[in-house]
């Protein structure tokens, strides 16, 4: 066998491994007893140990050193292997063990803390998260910014400070476009009702199988905040249910429909090599929102979506199509991101952006956050926040140690936006079958142009050839303007 032919099949077990552990989280967030969350911190520290050292063998240097690649598949597959050796060697495996058993116990602690509207329970095992993930930075950044080291593993080859950028030139638009729709003398109707836990479980199923969702490799569970996991024959979604918003169901259900599909998407030859992943948090985010948003929030599939529902509940309060895609797209200054309309959602991410560089950079501390992210949700959104599960509990990120994923929503977005532009082009006659309950056309260019790639190649160099294009916010924003001046007459 050639060192190439060594490298990967010890990657193919080291990929096979990494997929159990991430089985573990799953069933930790959905189907785990309450009771077992120290010896699941456990299981997770021990399999982070042992996928630690297969990640810094030093058989990999001598074949990373030693490998021919032949063919472009096998040289992207062997500057993944460096970049995660590389990388993974910097980091002290006590500090791997100690952050994945941490991160699982903080994960149970903020769940319990959120029931309860208990920031005070939750707070300190944060401040532990905190100290671990900056010495995790320190290693990983060589000298560098230290949240320029975390977000490297959710957007390869992008810094805070193109982020910030980003956001300096959206925000002015977005705010401005918001001023106007909560002006605007005609606001849509709020959906109201009583929309039992099992028909919306039903929809939210029916809707999955609209957007191409394969049953044979997933499922659907509960999660207190909603995700996906898993990938190519194995890759699961989960949704939450509230009774009264059967919205936040049936669409966190497509969102995370969007980010599975990705998976099962990818070449089957990619499986079980650092090709057979999503290439970035970015990019995956883009199919969940393109999905949740573009696809599924437009007049096409909201006029199918009416009769569903209307059939389901025995009738609804709006009254016909068009007032229920306003109805849906309506915008409102709500508390929860996974909830947000698609005008404010990115200045859900700011908020949350600033305030966890701030964290990580020790400029604010855990004891702070509550105070500090209550002061910013008024000042940017204009309400004071009503409860912590509405504030700085209400996402599940900062408590497994996900620093740096944040700003991949916002990217998602604009990603999803370049997307969208490109696809109605290539597909002009896509909204005459959402309209039939028939997404096909438009997963089947996703899967065609972007899906099947998996991590071929680079992020924006990925989008850029799916969309010929280079990648820009104005797509985003000309859409978000164009939809919602519509919508309220503007």
């Amino acid at each position: 066998m050639s060192a190439f032919d060594d490298l990967l099949a010890f990657q193919r077990q080291t990929e096979a491994l990494s997929s159990v552990a991430e089985r573990l989280g799953w069933d930790q967030e959905t189907v785990m007893p309450r009771g077992a969350t120290e010896q699941r911190a456990e299981e997770m520290a021990a399999m982070e140990e042992v996928l630690h050292e297969r990640r810094t063998d030093p058989r990999l240097g001598e074949w990373l050193a030693a490998a021919e690649p032949q063919t472009e598949v096998e040289a992207r597959i062997v500057e993944l292997i460096a970049r995660d050796f590389t990388r993974t060697s910097r980091v002290p495996a006590r500090l791997a063990s100690e952050l994945a058993k941490t991160t699982s116990l903080a994960q149970g602690i903020w769940a319990e803390a959120r029931a309860k509207e208990a920031p005070e329970e939750f707070l300190p095992v944060l401040d532990q998260v905190l100290m671990l993930k900056r010495e995790q930075a320190a290693a990983l950044a060589d000298g560098g910014d230290l949240y320029d080291a975390l977000l490297e593993d959710y957007e390869p080859d992008t810094t805070a400070a193109e982020i910030g950028a980003l956001f300096d030139t959206m925000r002015p638009r977005l705010v401005a476009l918001r001023e106007d729709i909560l002006g605007a003398e005609d606001q849509p109707q709020a959906l109201t009702g009583h929309f039992p836990q099992e028909t919306q479980i039903r929809l939210a199923r029916a809707c999955a199988t609209v957007f191409g969702y394969d049953w044979s490799r997933g499922r659907i569970d509960l999660a207190v905040h909603p995700f996906s996991s898993g990938r190519w024959q194995d890759s699961r979604i989960t949704t939450r249910v509230v009774e009264p918003e059967p919205f936040n169901c049936l669409y966190s259900t497509i969102h995370e429909v969007g980010h599975s599909s990705y998976e099962q998407g990818i070449d089957d030859d990619y499986a079980l090599t650092p090709l057979g992943r999503g290439v970035s948090m970015g990019v995956h985010e883009s199919q969940s929102r393109i999905y949740e948003n573009q696809i599924g929030r437009g007049r096409a599939f909201t006029g199918w979506l009416f009769h569903r529902m209307s059939d389901a509940f025995d009738g609804l309060n709006i009254a016909d199509p068009e007032a229920f895609y306003a109805t849906v797209n309506r915008v409102t200054p709500g508390y929860i991101r996974t909830e947000s309309d698609e005008v404010q959602y990115n200045l859900h991410i700011m908020l949350r952006f600033d305030l966890e560089r701030d964290l990580v950079a020790g400029r604010l501390g855990a004891d702070d956050l509550v105070e500090a992210w209550n002061a910013r949700f008024l000042k940017d959104f204009g309400v004071t926040v009503d409860r912590p599960a509405n504030g700085a509990l209400q996402d599940v990120h900062w408590s497994v140690g996900l620093f740096g994923y944040f700003p991949t929503y916002a990217l998602g977005n604009v990603y999803a936006g370049c997307l969208n532009a490109a696809m109605r082009d290539a597909v002009p006659d896509l909204d005459e079958a959402l309209a039939r309950g028939d997404a096909a056309p438009g997963v089947e260019w996703l899967r065609e142009n972007l899906q099947r790639h998996g991590g071929l190649m680079p992020p924006r160099r990925l989008i850029e050839d799916a969309t010929g294009a280079t990648v820009s916010p104005a797509p985003l924003l000309d859409y978000l303007e164009e939809k919602f001046a519509g919508i309220y007459g503007l």
